[in-house]
This record gives structure tokens, C-alpha cells and sequence, in this order.
């Protein structure tokens, strides 16, 4: 006997540490687990500006799901609806196809995608950051930008696609321009001297008052002086009107002529949320502090897709969307999982935040680790060593460690690898948000089934 079968959904920080926590739980006789992700590795998110800006490889922040799980059966797809009556998730397949699988307990962790106005032109002209793709085409594009514009005699041509423009003064956005804009400057002056590097513009632009806001005022203070010395020019109290090919409009009216918009302005549930029909707190599956989704039996959500009561605040408010809770929920819900499983009680989730760290390239970081601010070169050692002990594997450490001692001593070769370049390279192509069903075509699928 295989015992239950005990789906996850998503190979984000939660899903993955629920696997590989319960593997380390569980006799193989008390369940089965089965992972499913569209791609075979976990990717580590927080570092995916330094693909982006060529400084690590994308391999080294994408660790093998082999690596890490052994016992896990991995399903190549991602989960498109779930029927919690009759305890069916839809998968489709990285061949496109639909199959149907039953679970005995379902972990859903799918995570987020990035979240998007109704701004005209944004879906057509907006690149994002949320994934290894992503990372890997806005390197190829930046460059690109460099070098079409050393080649074109045209003032006008030059001088759009050397302006970049970021939305988002988060975490994601902050590191993207940070460490892109000492991509193109290094680029500029090794490489193209036809490029005056004082044409290369990048624009940081949010809607908040304040640039990273959860750092506190003094290092988000601080964070906003470094990259202004840098020569990012930073709006706040800002966002974009309209986008097309060659210009990003801002609300304030300005007009920047620009080839390049990066759109990191935070991120929402993933829509397979909308297909469960459970209650939602802004749009993340509103959970108890053990994971549980009321009223759907053998359901749990964790991660960015879940509002799980932050039990250490006394405010009610659920916890932050962060890789750290992500992970650290992964870990406990394997606990929860084994305690239902063994007819145990089970206990509520509850972990304070043990620091923030924002790396700027270069000696540039600002870190609040344990509520000690620090920036420069202190701040950065504790980015760096968080990152490394982060990753999930051996390899993945090395690799990483290795890929910032060569960036440091080498540089950059600043290589277009022809990802997609013959495509625009959307949120949409990356993210495949428009595949998810509807709870009524779920319902449907499953009842023609049954």
C-alpha cells in the first residue's frame, strides 16, 4: 500500500521545501508525494538581477529538482484548475495536453505572477522579471540596445534606446536597475566608443513616496543616495500613463523616449487561485494558521498565493509575500501534513522576519539583518553570505561563489545569446497567465469525467 497521494503544486520555496521536508518525514509507506512544476529546478528568485546583468549564470540560481528531491514524483506541467468536490486538479502539460490527477491532500504553492494595470500599451510593451526567462531575454535586449545604438547615425534612435525605464521601487525593482545600469556603463566604456556613457539614462520610477519602504526610512534613504550617485534618476509619487514602442509617458507628464520598459511593480496571487472558489484576501487564498483552507477538505495553501495569518504581529495581517516565509512555511506545513496523516494535533504557523537584504551590485547593499541596518561593503558580505546559504544545493553554492569571484576579477564579456530575438518578450509570452480555467470549465471537465 502507497498510502495517500499528496499533491504540490509549484516548485517555488514553499512547494519545494514541503517535498523535501516531507521526504524527510514520512515513511515511503505513509504517502506519496507528487511535485508539479512546469520547469525541473527551484528558481531562486532573489538573484535573478544578477543573470539579468550577467554577473552569475542562470544554471547557478536554478538548482536541480533531482538534486534536491529523491522520493517526489515530478509531473512536467502546471496546475490550470482544481475541482476540491471532487479532489482533481487539471494539469496541462509542457506538451500542451490536459490529464487529470487525483490527490488525497492538495499543498498549493503555484506562487505569483506580476501584477499589471490596465495601461495602454503595457501588455505589449512591458518586459517583466519574474522568471529565468525573463532574466535571461531582458540581458539579451539591454545589450542589444547597446548595440543598435552604437550602429545607428540617428540621434533620435540612439538616444531611446539608450533610456531605460524600471517601475517598481521594491525589492525587484531596485536590484534590476541597480545592477542593469552597471551593466551598461561598463559595456559602454570598455566596449563602445562611439556610445558617450553620459547618454545612457536609466529611470527608476513608483508610485510609493518612498523607496524601499520595508528597509525603514534611513537605508531606504540611503539605498535612494547610492543609485542617484550612479546616476539612476529615481521619480516617487510616480507611474506610467501610457507605453508604445519608442516612449513611456509618466503620470506626471514627462515623455521619455525609451526602446526598454521593466515592469516590477509587485506581484498578485497566481489565477489558479480564482478556479478554487475559496475566500480571498486581496486576491491570496485566505488560510488558518496551519494552512488549511476552510471549508475545502485536504486543501492547504502556502506561499505568495496564501494569506496566512502572520501570527507575529498583533495586527491581524497576514504574512508578507517573501521568499523567507515561503520556505519557512514549505517546512512547516510538511510538519502539519504528517501530523493529520499520524492523527496528531496540529499547531499554528508563526516565524518573525530575520532581516532584509537589498544587493546593489558592485560594494553597493543595503541589509537590515535582525533590525541592524547596514550598507556598503558590510551590508553586502551579509547579502551575499544570506544568498549562499539560501540556495538550496552544493552546486548551485559553488557555482554562485564562483560566478562573483570571476565577474569580480574578469568582468563582463557582454554576450547576446539570441534568446527569443525575434519576439517582444512579454509578460504574457513569459508568465502564460491566459491558460488557467474557469471553476464552472473545471466543474465541467470533471463531472464529463467522472
Amino acid at each position: 500500500m502507497q498510502g495517500p497521494n499528496i499533491v504540490i503544486v509549484g516548485a517555488g520555496f514553499a512547494g519545494v521545501e514541503a517535498a523535501r521536508s516531507l521526504e524527510r518525514t514520512l515513511t515511503p509507506g505513509e504517502a506519496r508525494i507528487t511535485l508539479i512544476s512546469p520547469t525541473d529546478y527551484q528558481l531562486y528568485l532573489p538573484l535573478l538581477p544578477h543573470v539579468a546583468s550577467g554577473v552569475v549564470t542562470p544554471q547557478s540560481v536554478a538548482p536541480s529538482l533531482r538534486r534536491i528531491l529523491h522520493r517526489t514524483a515530478l509531473v512536467p506541467g502546471g496546475v490550470i484548475g482544481v475541482d476540491p468536490d471532487a479532489k482533481v486538479c487539471v494539469v496541462r502539460k509542457i506538451t500542451g495536453d490536459l490529464v487529470d490527477l487525483r490527490y488525497d491532500y492538495l499543498v498549493l504553492t503555484p506562487g505569483s505572477v506580476t501584477r499589471t494595470f490596465d495601461i495602454p500599451g503595457l501588455a505589449e510593451e512591458a518586459r517583466g522579471m519574474k522568471t529565468l526567462a525573463q532574466a535571461a531575454y531582458l540581458r539579451d535586449h539591454v545589450i542589444a540596445q547597446l548595440d543598435l545604438a552604437a550602429a545607428t547615425s540617428d540621434d533620435d534612435e540612439q538616444a531611446a534606446r539608450l533610456q531605460f525605464v524600471v517601475v517598481g521601487g521594491g525589492y525587484a525593482g531596485t536590484e534590476t536597475a541597480a545592477c542593469l545600469q552597471r551593466l551598461t556603463t561598463a559595456a559602454a566604456q570598455r566596449y563602445h566608443p562611439r556610445i558617450d556613457p553620459g547618454l545612457i539614462k536609466w529611470h527608476l520610477v513608483d508610485v510609493a513616496p518612498k523607496l524601499l519602504p520595508e528597509l525603514g526610512d534611513k537605508l531606504g534613504a540611503s539605498a535612494l543616495r547610492l543609485l542617484s550617485e550612479r546616476g539612476v534618476r529615481i521619480s516617487l509619487g510616480t507611474s506610467v500613463a501610457s507605453v508604445t514602442k519608442d516612449a513611456v509617458t509618466l503620470t506626471d507628464g514627462r515623455v521619455l523616449p525609451s526602446r526598454t520598459l521593466v515592469w516590477t511593480a509587485g506581484v498578485a496571487a497566481s489565477p489558479l487561485v480564482d478556479s478554487l472558489g475559496a475566500e480571498t484576501v486581496r486576491g491570496r487564498i485566505a488560510t488558518e494558521a496551519d494552512f488549511r483552507v476552510p471549508g475545502l477538505d485536504g486543501v492547504f495553501a502556502l506561499g505568495d498565493a496564501a494569506a496566512v495569518p502572520d501570527l507575529a504581529k498583533d495586527d491581524g495581517s497576514p504574512c508578507p509575500p517573501t521568499a523567507q516565509h515561503a520556505a519557512r512555511q514549505g517546512r512547516h506545513a510538511a510538519k502539519v501534513l504528517a501530523a493529520r496523516l499520524r492523527g496528531q494535533p496540529t499547531f499554528p504557523y508563526r516565524h518573525r522576519d530575520l532581516g532584509l537584504v537589498v544587493d546593489l551590485g558592485g560594494h553597493d547593499a543595503v541589509s537590515k539583518p535582525f533590525g541592524i541596518g547596514l550598507k556598503g561593503a558590510p551590508a553586502q558580505v551579509v547579502a551575499r553570505g544570506y544568498h549562499l546559504y539560501a540556495l538550496r544545493t552544493g552546486a548551485a553554492r559553488f557555482r554562485t561563489g564562483a560566478n562573483w569571484l570571476l565577474n569580480a576579477v574578469a568582468g563582463d564579456d557582454f554576450v547576446r545569446t539570441g534568446f527569443l530575438a525575434d519576439r517582444k518578450g512579454t509578460l504574457r509570452d513569459f508568465e502564460r497567465t491566459d491558460v488557467y480555467l474557469t471553476p464552472d470549465e473545471v466543474r465541467a471537465r470533471t463531472r464529463a469525467r467522472a
